[in-house]
Formats: structure tokens, C-alpha cells, sequence
């Protein structure tokens, strides 16, 4: 059977409390191995760890997301700091910008930002990165931030992070590439009416690429309507495949790598 990861998934929601161990049995059954866990906040952080600390498959990253922005205090840094550490905790993240929502001061985005990408680079954990309507700003903050990692010689900087749910354009994405992140690609992909995310996802390498489901959101074509979850992670490889003339074990086996080189998953499952 072809082994798929779910590199971006929010199973700590309320909406998956009542069946989370069926959501999870049809994970396994459709191929899924392995599921990553962002955080958004604090609490959400501590529940990423503690069902990650229940399920071998699942692995957490810590963080605050920037429409959480308002909830950082002088705390917060020394709480995710001691989370980050925990061994089931592989990034920080969710971070990053939103312009979009809007739900936060951009100064205070910016700053909370900076003190996670340095935590990132202290500890040495890649970054999720969470960009709407901000990449122009996000895109030199990161390119900045990796560059320093590498004439640190930090090995950091080969596996810096990823752009998840990826939604820019492909001239910011080839040069974040150049920089050693990966590109995450979720369930819009598959999309009637997105030739213009198609046409990126073609022309970027595979090598490049992660697998997401954002799971509950963003619910692939054709299960659009429904709660997503990781076992419609096989409908977007399919598209994937597609979009690179590609039989669907390839991309399944290339991506799954590529997310072995981001995390450092563990490799005896």
C-alpha cells in the first residue's frame, strides 16, 4: 500500500473529539502513517502534545498563530520554549502573518513572529508558516532568517520549514525553495475553479512538496462540503500526480520522503 503523511492537521478540534479513534482508523486504512499537529495558541499547543503523547502515528508542533496574536505575553515565549522541547514536538508552528483577518496589529504579528523564528532557530526545529494577503512582507523576513542560519552553518538551514497552504505565486515559491522550505499543498488544489494553484503545483518539483489536509478545513474535491480529515490526503497526491503526469505511488513516496527530511520522522513505523 502507497504511505502518505498529513503534514498539516488539526485533530484537537472540538469537531473531531466525539470520533477521533474512527477518524483515525480510516487514516491508517487509506494509507496515512504519520500526522503532524500544529498549534495555534498556547492551550491548543499543550493539546497537540498531550494526543500526540497517546498515538505513536502523531507528532505536535507548538506555537502561536498570528490571528492569536493578542493572547502573547510576557510568559508566552518561556511556556513554548518548555513545550518545544517535549520529544513529540518536531516544528513551531502554526506562525506567521495575516493580513487577511486582520485580527491582530501587524507591528504585533511582526514581533511575535520574530521571537518564534529565533526560537526556531535556537532549538532547531523547522517552522510552519501561516501567510494570507502577507507574503510580500513574510517572504524577506524568512529569506532573511534562513540566510542567517546558513552562514551559521546551522543545520537548520537545510531543512528550514514549510509554507503551508501555499497560496502565493510561483516566482516567491521557486526562491523559498532556493532556501531549502517546502511547499505545502492542501486541498485546494483539487478545485474546479483553481487553474491558477494547478498551474503552480505543476511547476514546482516534487521534491519540494508536502502533503496537508488543514484538516477540518479545506475538504478536497470530491468530498467538498464535508469535515476534512487526514484520510482524504490520497485525493490531493491524485491531483498532484495528475498535475505532474505522475503515477500516485511516486508522489505518495516523494512527498513522504520529503517530509522525513523536513521532521526527522521516525522511520521504524
Amino acid at each position: 500500500m502507497e504511505a502518505f503523511t498529513d503534514t498539516h492537521c488539526h485533530l484537537n478540534f472540538n469537531v473531531f473529539e466525539p470520533d477521533l479513534d474512527q477518524v483515525l482508523e480510516r487514516a491508517w486504512v487509506n494509507g496515512i502513517q504519520r500526522i503532524l499537529m500544529p498549534g495555534i495558541d498556547l492551550e491548543t499547543s499543550r493539546q497537540v502534545i498531550s494526543i500526540s503523547e497517546r498515538h505513536p502515528n502523531l507528532y505536535a508542533a507548538v506555537g502561536i498563530h498570528p490571528n492569536e496574536a493578542l493572547s502573547w505575553d510576557e510568559q508566552t515565549l518561556s511556556e513554548l520554549r518548555a513545550m518545544a522541547c517535549h520529544p513529540r514536538v518536531l516544528a513551531i508552528g502554526e506562525i506567521g502573518l495575516d493580513y487577511y483577518r486582520d485580527r491582530a496589529p501587524r507591528e504585533l504579528q511582526h514581533q511575535i513572529l520574530q521571537f518564534q523564528i529565533e526560537l526556531a532557530a535556537e532549538i532547531e526545529k523547522p517552522i510552519i508558516i501561516h501567510s494570507r494577503e502577507s507574503i510580500q512582507d513574510l517572504w524577506p523576513i524568512l529569506s532573511s532568517w534562513q540566510s542567517n542560519l546558513a552562514h551559521h552553518r546551522s543545520p537548520l538551514a537545510r531543512h528550514p520549514g514549510v509554507l503551508h497552504s501555499y497560496d502565493g505565486n510561483i516566482s516567491t515559491a521557486l526562491k523559498a525553495i532556493e532556501q531549502s522550505f517546502m511547499i505545502g499543498i492542501s486541498g485546494p488544489v483539487t478545485f474546479r475553479n483553481a487553474p491558477i494553484r494547478q498551474e503552480l503545483v505543476a511547476a514546482l518539483p516534487l521534491e519540494s512538496l508536502l502533503l496537508e489536509t488543514d484538516a477540518p478545513f479545506l475538504t478536497p474535491h470530491p468530498m467538498r462540503g464535508k469535515r476534512n480529515e487526514p484520510a482524504f490526503i490520497p485525493l490531493i497526491a491524485e491531483k498532484i500526480a495528475e498535475l505532474h503526469a505522475q503515477p500516485r505511488p511516486v508522489v505518495a513516496e516523494i512527498t513522504t520522503r520529503n517530509a522525513h527530511r523536513l521532521l526527522g520522522w521516525r522511520s521504524d513505523l
